[in-house]
């Protein structure tokens, strides 16, 4: 099986010469956000002579080579992308930019280089659909998906959901002594008690964005302010938060509830627990997110970006996307994962996520203002 190409820049500046490099040499023990060089993986496409059936496999329909930018974990996409790559016959070069995604791409609009952008965050695609930077296309099978959950012009769609909870280790608290709203963060008694990322953390810029729209920029502000000041530790991201957690290092750590069913299938430090905040009457509900796809405009490789959206929307691919990282499936067809609570079952913000996106920049720029680090601590 081959493996698809990962770029990996020492500087965002690099990325094209990553790009004409890509696919020469093979990559060992790169990690998402580090690196001197440049470097990609690759292997020889082998040929399969047989199908489950017996039959000649057909050669592949497609050829040539799509650039992926994400911004969600590596070990959530890279057995989707090559799943994709052994489907279709198209190279992958992925870029895992984490935060830096969204930027670059706005970077890049005079001399486009990526032809899709995979986000953990909706407000990340619609804001960049706003600034013209993704092109619409109609997927096939798009449908599947709630008109909700996708832009007005099918440019991006979302295809996982995630929800923001505490998480909480059994040893060392009782659920009663956890919060049970996410304005209690900044209350003494919690001192030290949790983790929490940084705020530049896409799902952490989308929290905040739907808690502007509950209690206003004042109110909010001066909640990042306390919360940076009350949390235990800023980590960089949520699988640091539920290492820490699990090990009881931490009572509790505000995340995305699918890193508590991932914590829940570690062979230890997996005695957990999770509460959704704000469930009371008249109280605001846990706040949602999704994951999701977007084309680039103007991406290079326009056409395998479209097979690469009409792949992705079949309901198996959609599947694999949701369960490689424990996450709900927007598709209402799909069964989520055994231990992962529907949708459903627990009261949610009412902020429609196609909103999130017209407030996303400035939403960054109130974190930056208020006190709360913007990087780890």
């Amino acid at each position: 099986m081959r493996k698809f190409n990962r770029m990996v820049p020492a500087t965002m500046a690099a990325v094209m010469v990553t790009l004409a490099a890509c696919g020469e040499e093979e990559q060992n023990g790169v990690e998402e956000n580090g690196g001197d060089e440049a470097q990609s993986e690759g292997e020889e496409v082998e040929e399969d002579e047989d199908n489950d059936d017996g039959e000649a496999v057909d050669e592949a329909e497609h050829d040539g080579e799509l650039t992926v930018y994400s911004a969600r974990n590596e070990t959530f996409v890279d057995q989707w992308l090559e799943s994709f790559e052994e489907d279709t016959g198209i190279e992958v070069n992925a870029l895992h930019a984490d935060d830096n995604a969204v930027n670059l791409i706005q970077e890049e609009s005079e001399n486009v280089q990526a032809d899709m952008f995979i986000s953990n965050d909706i407000g990340a695609l619609e804001f960049l659909r706003m600034e013209g930077l993704l092109q619409g296309y109609e997927p096939e099978n798009v449908d599947s998906i709630g008109e909700e959950y996708r832009a007005e012009d099918d440019s991006w769609v979302a295809l996982s959901a995630r929800t923001r909870a505490f998480m909480y280790n059994k040893d060392i608290v009782d659920e009663e002594d956890v919060p049970n709203n996410i304005a209690d963060l900044a209350n003494d008694e919690y001192e030290g008690e949790f983790a929490i990322t940084r705020g530049a953390n896409g799902s952490m810029i989308a929290h905040v964005s739907a808690l502007r729209q509950e209690w206003g920029d004042e109110e909010t502000k001066e909640w990042l302010g306390d919360i940076s000041e009350n949390a235990g530790a800023i980590l960089s991201g949520h699988s640091d938060i539920r290492d820490v957690v699990g090990q009881g290092e931490f009572a509790f750590g505000l995340v995305n509830n699918y890193y508590y069913h991932q914590q829940l299938e570690e062979p230890d430090n997996n005695n957990v627990g999770i509460v959704y905040p704000d469930q009371g009457e008249g109280e605001m509900g846990a706040v949602l997110n999704a994951a999701g796809i977007g084309m680039i405009e103007g991406a290079p490789n326009e056409e395998n970006a479209q097979v690469f959206m009409d792949w992705a929307l079949e309901e198996e691919n959609q599947r694999e996307f949701s369960y490689d990282s424990l996450e709900v499936p927007i598709n209402p067809d799909i069964e989520p994962y055994d231990e992962a609570a529907s949708i459903d079952d627990y009261e949610t913000h009412d902020m429609p996520l196609r909103e999130l996106g017209e407030v996303w920049e400035d939403t960054r720029e109130l974190i930056e203002d208020s006190d709360m680090d913007l990087e780890i601590r």
